[in-house]
């Protein structure tokens, strides 16, 4: 086991007894992102309304905000400015933990290379919103940016002449300014978009507890402590102490410490480093991607809906067949994760023949997995026989096997056709199944869990059927190290099939 994710696990599970899994902020950080750009948007809005450009108007807008309307336009401007740096920690935040979990190679890449990039567009967002308030701050972020570019061979003249005095500055810069400060989010906005295009229902809004409880953290923040400016903009001076926004302004020392040369390649190499991960860090095999079967395949569209990563397209059909459309499989956005096998409506191990599904894995056929089913069963032994189908990325449920309890695990929980359920009590070969998966919320793949509690619930297709009782399944979200969690549903599930009669469904026949 990875001893940076144990305790990457370990420091979630901290968060799991105040949040909850549902509402745990870790398992939402790309939402909460969305969630804090949109804070930043809406309270940027609100401050445009009142901004006036120009060079004495800048300074003089943001003061009459921050201090004639301390509970309107202050508590705005410092809801704007931690919100952005909140994006900054969760952004960082985010990208570390799909780092530890592995979350960057193989279909994975596009999202990792995107993030990257919108590292960079959300930093310069920031800085160029520093600038807007043309104070001491914004006069040394404004030099000491332009002396950093001076470096590279770019530019015939210094940038940085452009602040050297005070008349240099006009009114038409300050425009500027203000032009690309509502340009670039607009931009972020659509890098993000692109970031999330891959993956079907992608995350973008947080629990809305989650959101209010954010959003509430905030306010407090800036009740409490209030965003300030400094002394309006002086270019005939330099400014000697700035009290610096460290989540955005945090190498700017490094500039006069070191060279902007050594900046330069300090920041280069980091983002270089950073693309390259998905191939310096590539696995040395790759599992097999998802195979259609067009034999046992109606079109249905159910592993297109069902598939996270939009690996799966519908075309039309080619096999002459009475059907419109046929599921073709990308093999550069397949994850492997078996969920569109979960999805297929000929995934019934009650069917006689061979069995064959629509789509399948080709290491994890169905076949395969209804025979190691069946031995699992016939070796149960006891009162209160139980049936536990488990995720490879969870708890081993492996652990858990007895002469009452087997276990079998999957790719992912999503894999499993709720016709196995049906099929482990069928002749009251069991009394009870244990599902298990991901912590919730957290599932590996995204939407295991999802479609496995709506397709239980018989909400979504292929549905859980009617005559299976409820009381004998029992579910239980659990990652790696959650043992108590596991051993305690089984326990519950044990206990509660212990005071049922006997159920035989009987034999079944579907062609």
């Amino acid at each position: 086991m990875n001893p940076f994710q144990n305790s990457w696990r370990r420091l979630e599970n901290l968060f799991n007894a105040p949040f909850g899994q549902a509402l745990n902020p870790w398992y939402h950080l790309g939402a909460v992102i969305y969630f804090l750009f949109w804070v930043v948007v809406v309270s940027g809005i609100y401050l445009y309304i009142f901004y006036r450009t120009g060079v004495n108007e800048a300074y003089q807008t943001v003061e009459e905000l921050t201090h004639d309307q301390p509970y309107a336009g202050g508590v705005m401007r410092s809801l704007h400015r931690y919100a952005s740096d909140g994006i900054v920690v969760a952004m960082l935040l985010h990208m570390l933990r799909n780092f530890i979990y592995g979350r960057f190679h193989g279909f994975r890449w596009f999202s990792w290379v995107t993030g990257v990039l919108l590292i960079w567009l959300v930093y310069i967002c920031g800085i160029n919103g520093y600038w807007m308030v043309w104070d001491r701050m914004a006069q040394f972020v404004a030099v000491a940016t332009t002396e950093w570019f001076d470096w590279l061979p770019l530019f015939s003249e210094p940038l940085a002449r452009n602040f050297l005095f005070q008349g240099n500055v006009s009114d038409r810069f300050i425009n500027m300014l203000s032009f690309i400060h509502i340009t670039l989010p607009l931009v972020l906005l659509l890098f993000m978009w692109v970031h999330t295009k891959r993956m079907n229902n992608a995350e973008t809004y947080p629990p809305q507890s989650l959101a209010v409880g954010t959003l509430l953290a905030l306010l407090v923040l800036s009740l409490i402590k209030p965003a300030l400016s400094h002394a309006k903009a002086d270019l005939s001076l330099v400014p000697e102490t700035i009290r610096l926004d460290w989540f955005y302004l945090g190498p700017y020392p490094l500039i006069y410490a070191w060279s902007p040369g050594a900046v330069w390649a300090l920041v280069g190499g980091i983002t270089l480093l950073l693309l390259a991960v998905p191939w310096l860090l590539k696995p040395r095999t790759r599992t097999p991607v998802a195979e259609v079967h067009l034999d046992n395949c109606n079109g249905c569209e159910r592993c297109f809906n069902d598939c996270p990563y939009s690996a799966i397209l519908m075309q039309p059909r080619e096999d002459g067949r009475p059907y419109l459309l046929q599921p073709v499989v990308d093999p550069k956005l397949c994850a492997s994760c078996g969920i569109c096998v979960g999805a297929c409506p000929s995934s019934m191990p009650f069917r006689h023949q061979e069995l064959v599904s629509g789509i399948e894995l080709p290491d994890k056929l169905l076949r395969v997995q209804r025979a190691d089913t069946d031995h699992a069963l016939d070796g149960l032994r006891g009162n209160a026989r139980v049936m536990v189908f488990g995720c490879d990325r969870a708890y081993d449920v492996r652990a858990l096997q007895s002469d009452e309890v087997a276990a079998l695990s999957l790719p992912c929980i999503g894999m499993l056709p709720p016709a196995f359920t049906d099929y482990a009590l069928r002749d009251a070969r069991a009394d009870g199944v244990l599902i298990a998966g991901c912590r919730e919320c957290d599932c590996q793949y995204r939407l295991g869990i999802q479609w496995t509690e709506q397709r239980l619930a018989r909400e979504r297709e292929p549905k859980l059927r009617q005559r299976v009782p409820l009381q004998r399944i029992e579910t239980c979200w659990a990652g790696p190290l959650d043992k108590k969690r596991v051993h305690t549903a089984l326990s519950a599930l044990r206990a509660r099939i212990s005071q049922m009669p006997r159920e035989s469904f009987g034999e079944e026949r579907e062609l």
